[in-house]
């Protein structure tokens, strides 16, 4: 990545406020694409208070345990698959599109559940919910790395994590507010539909990432986006930056090839990235001890 990675700090957070009140345009970059992090946190978090009504309302869920199982369990399996395509679908149609499609699943989701008249409609639902979560885990903080500036680049991603936990406490206040309601569990699950909108319209409106661009031969698009991102002095160097990486990547690309198993045998044989991933799968086993999975 362009400008190298960047540890977010207090000086940093005090740098993007700086940052983002003279060019509200990151912010608007950043923030429209952080509602996919929302999005994943709600979709996550509101499951624990609906399965309960669920269960009220089919006899074969409350008698079934495997059933209620996979209800929570297909959205992890949808987000797998999501995940997956996620890369390949980022790499060639970019990201602006990627999330387009996630918000597509989501709403299609929201809307399935909502509507649903037996167990196997949730669980529908639930999958094409988790194929958004999937993909917008990954393509959500991806655009914003991608168009923020590299001096504050940490502290915008990290606001993406700051959507997650928020998106799951959301889920919880809404599952309060309708406990109540004619309709319960519908209402919670089906909720998750506005944002997904709201995101649709606002990404909409918004341009491509321009490393994207840059890595597709779009180098004047590329430059348009960037010089309302950076101060005019700095476009050129960026500029050079990108060139630097993209052909950087390129070059990785041709020497491993462009097969499937020959980028994964590179990333394994590569001692940082392997790693990384292992670091990575500890943390997300270890979460299911400690009481953080949305099973909970």
């Amino acid at each position: 990545m362009e400008g190298g990675p960047v540890k977010p700090d207090k000086t940093e957070f005090t740098e993007c406020w700086r940052t983002s009140w003279k060019t509200p345009y990151i912010m608007r970059l950043a923030l429209s694409a952080g509602i996919g992090g929302l999005l994943f946190g709600y979709d996550t978090g509101v499951i624990s208070g609906a399965l309960l009504y669920i269960r009220d309302d089919y006899e074969t869920v409350e008698k079934h345990t495997w059933l209620q199982e996979t209800i929570v369990s297909m959205a992890v399996a949808g987000a797998i698959v999501g995940a997956a395509f996620g890369g390949w679908i980022n790499d060639r149609f970019g990201r602006k599109k990627s999330i387009l499609l996630a918000d597509i699943l989501f709403f299609a989701g929201a809307v399935v559940m909502a509507a649903a008249v037996g167990p196997w409609m949730i669980i529908l639902g639930r999958i094409f919910v988790g194929l958004g979560v999937g993909m917008a885990s990954m393509t959500a903080p991806l655009y914003i790395s991608e168009a923020s500036p590299a001096r504050i680049r940490g502290a915008l991603v990290s606001a993406n994590g700051l959507l997650i936990t928020g998106g799951q406490f959301l889920a919880y206040l809404i599952n309060l507010a309708f406990t109540r309601a004619p309709g319960t569990w519908r209402w919670m699950l089906g909720v998750a539909g506005v944002p997904a909108v709201v995101q649709f319209v606002l990404m909409w409106s918004l341009p491509e990432s321009p490393r994207w661009l840059y890595s597709q031969n779009k180098i004047q698009e590329s430059r348009d986006i960037l010089e309302k991102i950076y101060p005019a002095d700095e476009v050129e160097t960026e500029l050079a930056a990108l060139q630097s990486s993209v052909e950087a990547e390129k070059a990785d690309l041709k020497s491993v090839g462009d097969g499937f198993f020959a980028k994964v045998k590179s990333a394994f044989s590569n001692k940082i990235v392997r790693r990384g991933l292992c670091a990575g799968i500890t943390v997300q086993v270890a979460q299911q001890f400690v009481g953080t999975g949305e099973e909970n």
